[in-house]
């Protein structure tokens, strides 16, 4: 069996709970843009099963009938409307007043030391993550990561096996020397098809779904002095998600899928 040997992050509600802040940035944008809608954090929360912002825009325009200018191209309407969106998260996140989710810079920091490899893995813009990691972890945080798989870097987004899939083939491995940490169903579903086990951190908007497919779900990857608190899986005596116990999992997994019956 293959030693783990790179954890793969998704980004928002992972290791932030971004969600809010993006809903703000959309809201923000659509005022700019004259535009009477409004995404209320009951709507954004439906929203979200949605990946992808523009995708997201599109969506809400088709299923909610929202009014929009007439314009000659619809698509890039949507496309300048979410430059926008995400030049106002970047500035509100670059702002340094989003903070990292417990204990995500402390795995990152002791994965680093054990020699483990990092990628991110997700559906958010390139310049969202670029600004979150210099401004809640540290400014050479995208170094830390070997690949950053992000935004429309694959044609399908989550919950798509696609950007995983190409996360796995930069880094040259198979899904079995993997971790996956993702907050949400579609991500969890993402990674799934991919092969690549999962450990879930519940964030603010996914607390309902279904994560029956994962490893371990906890509401965090805690602290000392914080321990996180098991959804559902089995993390031993575990209080802390470290490199340990994510050695532990992952073998348990591995080992699970050796000796499962062929067709099952």
């Amino acid at each position: 069996m293959p030693e783990l040997s790179a954890l793969l992050f998704d980004v928002d509600g992972t290791l932030a709970e971004t969600e809010e802040v993006h809903r703000r940035a959309f809201n923000q944008a659509f005022a700019q843009a004259d535009l009477d809608w409004n995404w209320s954090p009951a709507l954004y929360g439906q929203l979200l099963a949605v990946t992808g912002g523009k995708e997201r825009i599109r969506y809400y325009i088709d299923r909610w009938g929202a009014a929009c200018p007439a314009v000659d191209d619809l698509t890039a309407f949507i496309a300048e409307l979410h430059r926008d969106k995400t030049r106002i998260y970047t500035q509100l996140v670059s702002s340094g007043q989003m903070p990292l989710r417990p204990g995500v810079r402390r795995l990152l920091a002791e994965a680093r030391a054990q020699g483990l490899r990092l990628a991110i893995a997700t559906t958010t813009s390139p310049e969202n993550v670029v600004a979150l990691l210099r401004a809640s972890l540290a400014p050479d945080a995208e170094s830390w990561f070997e690949v950053i798989g992000a935004g429309g870097i694959v044609s399908r987004k989550k919950p798509a096996p696609d950007i995983y899939e190409y996360t796995l083939a930069q880094l040259s491995l198979s899904a079995q020397a993997c971790l996956a940490f993702e907050d949400s169903e579609n991500g969890l579903r993402s990674a799934r098809d991919a092969a690549v086990p999962t450990v879930v951190t519940v964030s603010d908007y996914t607390r309902e779904q279904d994560f029956s497919d994962a490893l371990l779900v906890v509401d965090h990857l805690g602290e000392p002095g914080k321990p996180f608190s098991v959804i559902s899986g089995d993390a031993g005596n575990s209080e802390l998600v470290d490199v340990a116990m994510l050695r532990r999992l992952h073998h348990a997994a591995l080992r699970r899928e050796s000796v499962r019956p062929r067709g099952s």
